[in-house]
């Protein structure tokens, strides 16, 4: 007998069996292991520096905008698609918010601009692969390539400093003590957190990546609905490029490189399946703060990037090495 899912007629999407929910919080408990683990190693190798105050600011301001990226990578690969242009939307919004025409509007006309550009990217990439057809990994690559052209076009490919001081007297700031950048991640994951996982929305972009056929037959917009997702990936790389443009007070076509790398990463140390269906924002999150823990114990202890980039591989193959073994013991039980 095999295990069965009971579709509510209401949301027109699969509703998760308790034992898939015990899976998870034993998933979500064994990362928050690793990530309790790791903090330990850091505190072990520089207990001098890695648990102050600073450095865990620090951490958390490095993580904002990766963490924003992942969180709409998370809704893109849970409704089994792929988006491998996420670092050039960033680079391109950063720029364009930056070019001296737009500063010269002022602030709210910059955040307008990178928020705009960001979702219009992204609605490019849902429109060509939910209505023209085409295989995610290749509109997105397309992207990847238009993107990256366009900003070092706008940029010269130099530097644009910002020099709107009220835009970086507020994303530089601080609100009840707590940096700007980690309130806005906080916003964004919660906001995301909310519409996964209590509205229609998210249940049927649950639907969609466990059988696009399916949630079409059961009524669902499924074109439409790819769209959309693709549009809030594309909207929260907006977000992204406000947040780096704030930390580093410049746009550059180098802004958000290998950004599309570390987010599918930190959706798949989550536990999100690349095949689509099932995943956790807390879990993306907490993959996240894996990889950003791990790259501050390599700078703490002075470390070249290649093993650090050697030790973020492995850490992936495990994951997904993991996830194989873990989907095929389920498939065993459930015949």
């Amino acid at each position: 007998m095999t295990e069965a899912r009971v579709l509510d007629p209401k949301s027109a999407a699969p509703q998760e069996p308790p034992k898939q929910r015990r899976n998870l919080d034993l998933r979500l408990t064994g990362l928050l292991g690793v990530l309790v683990v790791l903090c330990v190693v850091g505190y072990a190798t520089r207990p001098d520096s890695f648990l102050t105050e600073a450095n865990i600011s620090t951490m958390l301001r490095l993580a904002a905008a990766i963490g924003v990226v992942s969180v709409g990578m998370t809704f893109v690969i849970i409704s089994g698609g792929i988006d491998l242009s996420v670092g050039s939307i960033v680079a391109l919004s950063g720029v364009w918010m930056t070019t001296v025409a737009t500063q010269s509007y002022g602030p709210v006309v910059m955040v307008l601009c990178a928020l705009l550009v960001g979702l219009g990217c992204g609605l490019v990439n849902g429109v060509l692969i939910s209505y023209g057809k085409i295989v995610p990994f290749i509109a997105t690559l397309a992207m990847y390539a238009s993107a990256k052209g366009l900003a070092e076009r706008l940029s010269g490919r130099r530097t644009q400093v910002v020099t709107e001081t009220g835009f970086s007297t507020f994303f530089r700031g601080d609100i009840l003590g707590v940096p700007v950048l980690i309130w806005m991640l906080a916003a964004v994951f919660a906001v995301g957190w909310v519409l996964l996982n209590r509205t229609t929305f998210g249940r049927r972009t649950f639907a969609v990546g466990g059988n696009a056929e399916a949630a079409r037959l059961a009524g669902i917009d499924v074109r439409r609905h790819t769209a959309l997702v693709y549009g809030i990936a594309g909207l929260c790389c907006g977000i992204a490029a406000l947040m780096v443009v704030a930390r580093t007070t410049s746009g550059a076509s180098t802004n958000g490189m290998f950004y599309e790398l570390d987010a599918i990463a930190a959706v798949v140390i989550g536990g999100t399946l690349l095949s689509g269906g099932r995943g956790s924002l807390i879990g993306t999150l907490i993959g996240v703060l894996i990889f950003t823990v791990v790259g501050n114990i390599f700078t703490q202890n002075n470390l070249d990037t290649d093993i650090q980039n050697i030790a973020k591989g492995v850490i992936i193959i495990a994951a997904v090495l993991l996830q194989r073994t873990t989907a095929r013991r389920r498939g065993t039980r459930a015949t």
